[in-house]
C-alpha cells in the first residue's frame, strides 16, 4: 500500500483575504511594510488542518501562528480602465498596478 504524504495546512487572514497555506508555499499577498529577507508572523489563523485532525477557531485558533519570509515587494500587471460615453466626446483612460508582497511560508505552529 502506498504511503500518503500528509502535510499540515493552515487558513490565515491577511489584507482582508483568506489563504490556505502549507509549509513551502509561495504567496502573492496585499503589500506589507516589510523588506525582502525579513520574517513575518501571521497571528490570525482561522483553522489548522493536520491530516484527519482539524482545529477551527472562534474566530481564531489560540496560540497558533504561521511564519513566513518576505521574498520581494513589487507591483502586479497593469490594469487598464477606460470610460467612454458615446456621442458626448467623453473618454477617460487610466491605469493601475496593484502593489503586492511575495512571501514564502515557513513553519506552521499550532
Amino acid at each position: 500500500m502506498k504511503e500518503l504524504n500528509i502535510e499540515m495546512n493552515a487558513i490565515i487572514v491577511t489584507g482582508g483575504k483568506q489563504y490556505k497555506v502549507a509549509e513551502g508555499d509561495t504567496l502573492f499577498i496585499e503589500k506589507l511594510e516589510a523588506e525582502a529577507g525579513q520574517t513575518i508572523t501571521f497571528d490570525q489563523v482561522l483553522a489548522i488542518l493536520d491530516g484527519d485532525k482539524a482545529t477551527f477557531g472562534a474566530p481564531v485558533v489560540e496560540g497558533a501562528s504561521v511564519e513566513a519570509t518576505v521574498v520581494k515587494n513589487g507591483k502586479g500587471k497593469k490594469v487598464r480602465i477606460f470610460k467612454y460615453n458615446p456621442k458626448k466626446g467623453y473618454r477617460k483612460r487610466q491605469g493601475h498596478r496593484q502593489p503586492y508582497t511575495k512571501v514564502q511560508i515557513g513553519a506552521i505552529k499550532a
